[in-house]
């Protein structure tokens, strides 16, 4: 039987709208918080009883709601956000659309009482449910705004009975309102669950204040292990806080990343993150991190999903770029010189008792001054620029092996039998210098702080791996050529892929060859590659580059074979060392980069400062 078209009801409609915009309670909270920040609100506060399900209220004291506008407020696709197609083409807004308030009226009972910063008068004006007929009323309110939704799904029990526990959707709540502390520092929030409060943040107006509320949300060890991030580039500002490798969490519950001040998850962004952190975390780790990009309004579509959680960029490759390399240089920015001032600044405020003592010193929106470290920058290859390289020669690798068998050497040999200075001068290096050897594993050393305990054998790791890895960006990789072609199947789109990508691949040692619609000939591989899946490897490569445009794989597979490298040449436990020798490890450690953690993501030192060392034999009591 073919059915007829029918035009749907205004309440079915809305009710199928408030299935993509109200998932949970947690839902209705996030819309009312970014209605009331686009507001202009300095106070929100946040009322809930039974995890939501019975009442949602938030009070701000925005800008308030014009009378005349107020029976528009509970209407679909009535917004004060846009008014044309050009203004969804850079939405500066967090709420736009239109829906919420309405999707929320049709499946619970709410009022909605403002006061016009205009007009100085309160009303209120009520929905219930199927009859989504507003009634506005006088009502007494001070300048702002607050809404009130009770009964959440009364009138849809088949979503109702879908709820979790209480204490569950209080928590789902609860991470709502900090993803938007977290970005909104110039308002204060204070939540409250059944008469009992639970979050209370008044506005941070200086930095103190900001890293304040970052260590009561994230916790003061994010706090203390945290790289901070300021860079800029031409359309792009990035900063925030990059978790320490060695602080990485089992779940990746602690990532938050926020466009223009929209809490997003993107892949892109997702991606390049893992990207920068490849060569720092130890396997099923995830990085903790909160990161502010600032980009044209214009340059990123917010409107690709009803709940706003999504982004789409315009640039997707400029921005995955940038991300990637930005992250990767904070990363490698986090050496001993930088942290041990870190070390110290953090033992002062833990013994005031006070996170914010951290900001007087250094303030967590820049990067503070580095030491000189290798370039181990990555090179993404440039997808515009495929036709412009020159492949290397095949025989430039006398360099890359001269420099890693120089470094596999046993440090004896390249160590100097100066006499040793001491550890309390202003001109003592951040790991000061070595005092003894513990069970041929650990190095004791002396700086200007306290005590710095290095494990050899992870610090050496780290240091070979690095090496290793510069050799390989001078000298590039032998190729070997293959006795016969292989052939590797692929789709047409792939092998389309692989074919414009011909010059970066022989920027990594292979020779590729189109020979048919959808197959293609390798013809010589990386030496050190001899021995992995080469189908494989070559469609994870070109699925990257068909997603995000461009492809670390390749480079993956080699770090991943110049770590069992590293870890086989290092200095193994039990191996005795000279004073000299400790010390000539300790400066090396103060100019590579990322040697703060090996290849695994361990910790390669610790600081221990005297005022540690004091607390541990209770010296001053």
């Amino acid at each position: 039987m073919i059915k007829r078209i029918n035009l749907l009801e205004a309440q079915l409609a809305n009710q199928i709208a408030a299935g993509e915009v109200v998932e949970r309670p947690a839902s209705v909270i996030k819309e009312l918080l970014e209605n009331a920040i686009d507001a202009g609100a300095t106070q929100i506060d946040i009322s809930i009883e039974e995890g939501g399900t019975r009442l949602l209220q938030v009070r701000d004291n925005g800008s308030g709601i014009h009378p005349d506008d107020l029976p528009l407020a509970l209407a679909r696709h009535a917004t004060s956000k846009i008014k044309a197609l050009d203004d969804l083409d850079a939405v500066a807004s967090l709420g736009f659309r239109g829906e919420a308030l309405a999707s929320i009226a049709s499946v619970s009972r709410l009022s909605l009482t403002s006061s016009h910063v205009d007009t100085g008068k309160a009303w209120c004006v009520q929905s219930e449910g199927r009859d989504m007929t507003a009634t506005v009323t006088p009502a007494s309110h001070p300048r702002g705004t607050t809404v009130t939704v009770r009964d959440i799904f009364f009138n849809t029990p088949a979503r109702r009975k879908f709820l979790k526990s209480v204490t569950t959707e209080f928590g789902h709540i609860e991470e709502v309102v900090k993803r938007l502390s977290l970005v909104n520092f110039e308002v204060g929030f204070s939540l409250q669950h059944n008469g009992s409060k639970r979050w209370h943040f008044k506005p941070a107006h200086d930095d103190a204040e900001k890293l304040r509320r970052v260590s009561i949300l994230c916790g003061q060890s994010f706090l203390e292990a945290a790289i901070p991030i300021d860079v800029t580039q031409t359309g792009l500002a990035l900063y925030g806080w990059l978790g320490s490798p060695s602080m990485a969490r089992g779940q990746a519950d602690m990532q938050y990343f926020y466009v223009n001040g929209r809490v997003v998850r993107d892949k892109v962004v997702s991606h390049a993150i893992r990207t920068a952190y490849r060569d720092v975390l130890a396997p099923n780790r995830h990085p903790a991190f909160v990161l502010f990009l600032e980009c044209d309004p214009s340059a990123v579509d917010v409107n690709v999903h009803p709940t706003k959680h999504e982004v789409r960029f315009r640039e997707q490759r400029y921005v995955h770029e940038f991300l990637a390399r930005s992250i990767h240089k904070g990363l490698a920015g986090l050496n001993t010189q930088q942290s041990s001032v870190i070390e110290q600044q953090l033992s002062e405020s833990s013994s005031h008792h006070n996170p914010a003592n951290i900001i007087n010193q250094q303030s967590p929106l820049s990067l503070p001054p580095q030491t000189p470290t290798f370039n181990t920058s990555y090179s993404s290859p440039n997808y515009q620029s495929y036709t412009q390289y020159a492949p290397p020669s095949y025989t430039q690798t006398s360099q890359a092996q001269e420099a890693i068998a120089s470094y596999l050497a046993p440090l004896r040999d390249n160590v100097a039998s100066t006499p040793l200075p001491v550890a309390n001068t202003p001109d003592t290096p951040p790991l000061g210098y070595a005092l003894a050897q513990v069970h041929g594993i650990y190095i004791l050393a002396q700086n200007t702080q306290g005590l710095v305990i290095v494990d050899m054998h992870a610090a050496h790791e780290r240091l070979v791996y690095e090496r290793l890895k510069q050799a390989w960006q001078l000298g590039r990789l032998a190729s070997q050529p293959l006795l016969l072609a292989q052939t590797v199947a692929l789709s047409r789109a792939e092998a389309d892929l692989a074919e414009q990508a011909k010059a970066w691949f022989l920027q990594l040692g292979f020779d590729i060859d189109r020979i048919a619609e959808e197959a293609v000939a390798v013809r010589a591989i990386p030496a050190l590659l001899h021995k992995t899946d080469l189908t494989a490897l070559l469609r994870d490569v070109l699925a990257d580059f068909k997603l995000h445009g461009q492809s670390h794989r390749i480079e993956e597979a080699i770090n991943e074979l110049f770590a069992s490298m590293a870890c086989h040449g290092a200095v193994r436990a039990n191996r005795a060392l000279s004073l000299p020798e400790m010390n000539a490890l300790l400066r090396d450690m103060e100019q590579t980069a990322f040697s703060s953690q090996c290849n695994h993501g361990r910790p390669t030192w610790k600081q221990f400062s005297l005022a540690d060392l004091d607390k541990l034999f209770w010296r001053g009591r």
